[in-house]
């Protein structure tokens, strides 16, 4: 039964990050329209239906399906198959330990947790797999044989390795106030009182996780290893058909686990605002069992939470102009990583005045 359970999370978990993607590229389209005082698509229909432009994201996975497979006469065949494969791998990969609910406990006394491995270091190994990430895009500007896509994939290690950095500066003070690496503790940590929130605990460590999360997404402004205007497309300027969709799947993969992370973080994770957990399984209708309620409700919240940062990411990409190359690592480097030492330094001192 335990192992049913487990081959059940390892089927659910990573297609709710694949069904989102759609939904993503859908609210990216329709965002930048309305940015820019426009419909956007609205056009393709089945049967008439529109959707609201939904169904060109079904005439898009047609178009990937059936263009044609180029792989470039000079590249290394084999590293520049295997680039895109990794960065969907690791967005996959670290999705196992985000927690959609509380934990439960069954009948026969065993506890059900809502995620695929409740790990008491589960936030490291975020960061860990996370920065597995640049791997595949250095692979993919090394092996295409362009000279455009070496300069994206060597933009993108310099990058994501300093604003890594930055990152995990943030989250130091986060497990310095939870006294754990879990994200479990940490989301319990915070409860259900909305004021609780490390957003509002750690302001700072939270604009700098955000901004961090930007950077190692390549979303604008930090999109310069791509840089259209610039080099291109930059590492995945030569790929294309179903290669070049991993990559484009790829980053909106990344854009869930980085919004799923910074939710559980500093927005209370599963946390219901005003009701905790004992609260909803009292409230649980009569044709729901307690705990079911209870967790699917969390799980709601938690998604609508997740919603709601990657509707940021869609807003920064069309209000922002992207960096100059010296301006990004300057920002990185020269501002962004002393501030995150000093919410650390300050955290450490009001840890040792309050009790």
């Amino acid at each position: 039964m335990e192992l049913l359970i487990t081959l059940l999370k390892v089927l659910i978990i990573p297609m709710l990050v694949i069904n989102l993607i759609p939904l993503l590229i859908w609210m990216e389209r329709k965002v930048s329209a309305y940015i820019q005082d426009r419909r956007g698509p609205n056009r393709a229909a089945i049967l008439g239906v529109r959707l609201g432009g939904l169904i060109h994201n079904i005439a898009d996975v047609i178009k990937l399906f059936t263009k044609e497979d180029i792989v470039p006469a000079g590249a290394n065949k084999f590293y520049f198959i295997l680039a895109p494969a990794i960065l969907m791998f690791v967005s996959f990969v670290a999705v196992a330990v985000i927690p959609f609910a509380d934990t439960i406990t069954l009948n026969d006394g065993n506890i059900f947790s809502f995620q695929l491995a409740d790990l008491n270091v589960g936030l490291l190994y975020i960061l860990a797999i996370s920065s597995l990430s640049v791997y595949s895009i250095l692979l993919a500007g090394w092996s295409s044989n362009n000279k455009y896509a070496f300069l994206g994939g060597l933009r993108a290690s310099s990058q994501m390795i300093s604003y890594e950095i930055t990152m995990g500066l943030a989250v130091v003070a986060i497990l310095m106030l939870a006294g754990s690496a879990s994200l479990n503790d940490i989301v319990r940590d915070q409860g259900p009182l909305p004021w609780h929130w490390n957003i509002f605990r750690q302001p700072l460590a939270f604009f700098l996780f955000l901004a961090a999360s930007y950077a190692e997404t390549n979303r604008t402004p930090f999109d310069l290893p791509e840089g259209e205007s610039e080099i291109v497309a930059g590492y995945h300027v030569e790929y294309s058909s179903m290669k070049f969709a991993l990559f484009f799947m790829g980053e909106y993969a990344a854009m869930v686990i980085a919004s799923a992370v910074t939710a559980s973080l500093f927005l209370g994770g599963w946390q219901v605002p005003f009701f905790s957990t004992e609260a909803l399984r009292v409230l649980a209708p009569d044709f729901l069992p307690p705990v079911a309620f209870a967790a699917l409700v969390q799980a709601t919240v938690f998604l609508a939470k997740i919603l709601f940062f990657c509707f940021l990411f869609v807003w920064v990409r069309w209000t922002l102009p992207r960096f100059r190359y010296d301006q990004l690592m300057r920002f990185g480097w020269q501002f962004m990583l002393p501030l995150a030492l000093f919410n650390i330094l300050v955290t450490g001192v009001w840890l040792l005045i309050v009790p």
